[in-house]
């Protein structure tokens, strides 16, 4: 009943002629190349859909057919569409395991837990599922609905927020279900959010499905035999219970652990919840979910070190004490010559953990994070709270940069970045992160001109907007108020970054057509130290026209070294140009002075 291979579930834009069309899964895969994009409620549930349904279908059923070189994968990728032969053995895995995608099957419902139920029979509203609504503590500003309100999903919606939850469910008290040894008082506690809650997802999107679906398939991925998506974990642990080896817990029952990842398929699936949807007709014969039983599921013991969807920070500071387990590999990959644990696993290494999106701010002002290559030098980050971290960038780029020279250089390619941000003990919602950053091919190369175009811009637009920040706070101690307090947003840098991001993004989408040419990337670079230069004496004049007279003749402020200086509007306004000078050097400064 309601198979999600068959069933006409989820909208996808056609590529052809922008309309929208509904489509099941087997020919949104084996027809990838005929649609745009997916469409979906909220941008978080795009990552769901691919990580725990189409990129493990996909790599699942093709892996003995995917490339295993950058010039192969190049070829495919040129191709624009799967090979005959390729979408022959996505259809017939599809039919292999038809009886595992059944949304509502009694037996074997998709990525739920059949006759999953409490001890007393309690039941949820659908809210439980759907992160923008309200529910509990869960409850988004300017929502018309309240908690009481009965919310109805239609299959397809429901499938949507069904694999959203398994992604990105908040954290803390979960229902306890009959089943689980785990559950004390009908709760378990300690949850912690979804997997992709603790990273800033970063993933690679094409002018197509397909091409979509290539760039999140890296094409040095080796899957290991123990490693299975979800729809087959059942499979895996029968065959391995045979052997009387070891065997990762099945996620169709109601019992869960705490565990690494086995590989990618298995990380990609990952069940954080058990659940059940509890399907109903209304008075026309239409199904429609209505009522969840919702319980907690799978702990991720550590983000592994091949995460593809994530950018790293790496803080070398810290001590062994507070430094991540070890890890006893990279699951699904073949290692490196000589290569040694993963980072964190022993005495004297640093820690490295998933970097996550700043809410509120933009998604290019990461770039120094998504072009931080392993041969490339560190670039300084003026916006980050402290030294002695750097960055590396997703695996998936990575893998990227070594077919770079395969594409076209003008190729669109396009980073979707997406976060959610949780409330102190993890049990709502507090905000959710997205933005879509225009990235040329030739930024991949980590000792080319457009790479270093884009970081200098970047790191000159943070600069400036520290210059328009001591600007403002000069000319309120000359009025004898206090500066603003670093890093919050009613600093007028705040203003100016605002202003600097279309400017940033046109810069982006312009150095698609310059290849290496190092002149043409000179070039384009200052033009935008133009339209910088504008936007930040934009911002500067509002403050330095709006300052009360009592600034012209200043005042003398005792700071908190025990020092005393001079505040006043005119060395306010010339420190801001000599500021100027030093961060945007390829332009002629003026010398006239404000009277």
């Amino acid at each position: 009943m309601y198979n999600l291979l068959d069933e006409a579930w989820q909208p996808a834009l056609v590529a052809a002629d922008g309309e929208t069309e509904r489509a099941g899964v087997l020919r949104l895969v084996a027809e990838a190349h005929r649609y745009a994009d997916l469409l979906v409620e909220t941008p978080t549930q795009r990552p769901a859909l691919y990580r725990q349904l189409l990129l493990p279908f996909v790599l699942d059923a093709l892996h003995e057919l995917l490339p295993r070189d950058a010039e192969a994968w190049a070829a495919l990728f040129r191709r624009g569409r799967f090979t005959e032969r390729q979408t022959e053995r996505l259809l017939g895995y599809g039919e292999e395991h038809r009886a595992r995608f059944g949304l509502f099957d009694t037996v074997h419902p998709f990525a739920q837990v059949p006759g999953l139920h409490t001890a007393k029979g309690e039941t949820k509203s659908a809210t439980a599922l759907v992160a923008t609504a309200a529910q509990g503590n869960n409850v988004p500003l300017f929502s018309s609905r309240t908690d009481g309100d009965e919310l109805r999903l239609d299959p397809g919606e429901a499938a949507r927020w069904l694999l959203h939850t398994h992604c990105w469910d908040t954290g803390a008290i979960k229902t306890g279900a009959v089943g689980d040894r785990q559950a004390k008082q009908g709760k378990t506690t300690g949850n912690p959010v979804g997997p992709l809650g603790s990273l800033g997802v970063v993933m690679p999107r094409g002018r197509t499905l397909f091409e979509t679906l290539l760039l999140n398939l890296p094409f040095k991925k080796r899957v290991l035999p123990e490693d299975a998506p979800q729809w087959r974990c059942a499979d895996i642990t029968h065959r391995r219970c045979a052997d009387g080896t070891a065997h990762r817990p099945c996620a169709a029952t109601p019992a869960w652990q705490q565990r690494p990842a086995t590989g990618l398929l298995d990380l990609w699936t990952w069940q954080s919840r058990r659940a059940l949807l509890l399907p109903e007709r209304d008075g026309d014969g239409g199904l429609y979910v209505a009522r969840v039983v919702l319980a907690g599921g799978d702990r991720l013991e550590l983000t592994p070190d091949d995460e593809p969807h994530t950018a790293w920070v790496i803080d070398t500071r810290t001590t062994a004490h507070h430094r991540r387990r070890p890890t006893t590999g990279r699951a699904g990959t073949e290692p490196a010559p000589g290569e040694g644990p993963a980072s964190g696993a022993a005495d004297g290494a640093a820690l490295k953990r998933p970097l996550r999106h700043v809410t509120g701010r933009a998604g290019w002002r990461g770039l120094n994070a998504l072009l931080a290559f392993a041969h490339a030098p560190e670039v300084p980050d003026p916006s980050a709270r402290s030294a002695g971290r750097r960055h590396e960038t997703t695996q998936l780029l990575m893998t990227l940069a070594e077919a770079r020279d395969e594409l076209d250089p003008e190729y669109p390619l396009r980073l979707d970045l997406t976060g959610m941000t949780y409330g102190t003990k993890l049990g709502h919602v507090e905000d959710s992160f997205h933005d879509e950053v225009p990235l040329p091919l030739a930024a991949l190369r980590y000792d080319g001109p457009v790479r270093a175009a884009l970081l200098e811009a970047v790191l000159h637009a943070e600069e400036l907007a520290g210059a328009v920040n001591r600007l403002d706070g000069h000319l309120r101690r000359a009025a004898g108020a206090e500066p603003v307090p670093p890093l919050a947003w009613q600093q007028p840098g705040e203003r100016l970054l605002a202003l600097l991001g279309p400017l940033v993004l046109a810069l982006l989408r312009d150095l698609r057509h310059v290849g290496e040419d190092e002149e043409a990337c000179d070039t384009r670079l200052t033009h935008w130290e133009g339209a910088a230069r504008w936007a930040a004496w934009q911002v500067a004049e509002e403050l330095l026209g709006t300052a009360v007279p009592g600034v012209v003749s200043g005042r003398r402020v005792q700071l908190n070294n025990g020092s005393e200086q001079m505040f006043r509007l005119s060395t306010a306004e010339a420190a801001f140009r000599r500021a100027l000078g030093g961060i945007l050097r390829r332009l002629p400064q003026p010398s006239t002075i404000r009277s």
